[in-house]
């Protein structure tokens, strides 16, 4: 069995990544507190009167009622964590890429390979789709770099379907809550065998291109850091 190194960090207990999630969450849901104990309360009573009036003992109902309220509060609890995560994240540059990293093995998502000095970013997204180049910031600047962008990717994966998606809450955009799901409801274009060569090609694409500049101030919140603490990973 391999020792662990312990020159690693060690990683917080699970008590402490629910903790940290509750904190990142009460930004930009400030009445979490008050929400959660009011769904564990009622919950608990609706579920030990239930189990009080099948089973006829407060030592059953106790337990159930308590576990139970437990559970739903927690349901609760991520599912709005969830939805403050992504409300934090709307208008940030990056936040694309946040949300984008649930996605899991045969994806690959490589974020701001083109930025504007406004900050308008381009991330890319490279799975079972093909490739998928996501815009965030000023729809009239975004789009002559994201068709100079497509060009580039036409030039160097010509039979690699390139797709399109803007980010953003007006007509033909994308909200970023459900930008996961776009990207995943775009089909499957290219086999897992195939992505290799693809992004052997994209490598060399990006290897001409100059040092992008990151854009400025604080990334969002990772999806799947946030749901990870949830997991307890």
């Amino acid at each position: 069995m391999a020792k662990k190194d312990p020159s690693q960090p060690k990683k917080p207990g699970r008590i402490k990544q629910i903790q940290e999630s509750y904190r990142i969450t009460k930004q930009g849901d400030p009445n979490i507190g008050f929400i959660l104990l009011g769904v564990f309360l009622i919950s608990s009573a609706a579920v030990f009167a239930l189990a009080l009036w099948a089973f006829g003992s407060l030592y059953s109902a106790i337990p159930i009622g308590l576990m139970t309220g437990l559970l739903i509060a927690l349901i609760v609890f991520g599912r709005r964590a969830e939805a403050s995560a992504y409300k934090q994240m709307e208008g940030k540059p990056g936040a694309a890429a946040a949300a984008l990293s649930v996605l899991r093995k045969g994806w690959r998502v490589e974020p701001a390979i083109a930025v504007t000095k406004q900050q308008d970013v381009v991330t890319r997204v490279v799975g079972p789709p093909g490739i998928v180049l996501i815009g965030e910031g000023n729809i009239n600047r975004l789009r002559p770099l994201m068709a100079n962008e497509r060009r580039k990717h036409q030039r160097v994966t010509s039979e690699t379907p390139v797709n399109e998606l803007i980010v953003g809450n007006h007509e033909g955009e994308v909200p970023i809550r459900k930008l996961t799901r776009e990207v995943r409801k775009l089909g499957r274009n290219i086999k897992p065998a195939e992505m290799t060569d693809v992004l052997s090609r994209l490598q060399a694409l990006d290897a001409q291109r100059s040092v992008v500049p990151l854009p400025k101030g604080p990334m969002p919140t990772s999806m799947k850091g946030l749901r990870g603490n949830m997991k307890g990973r």
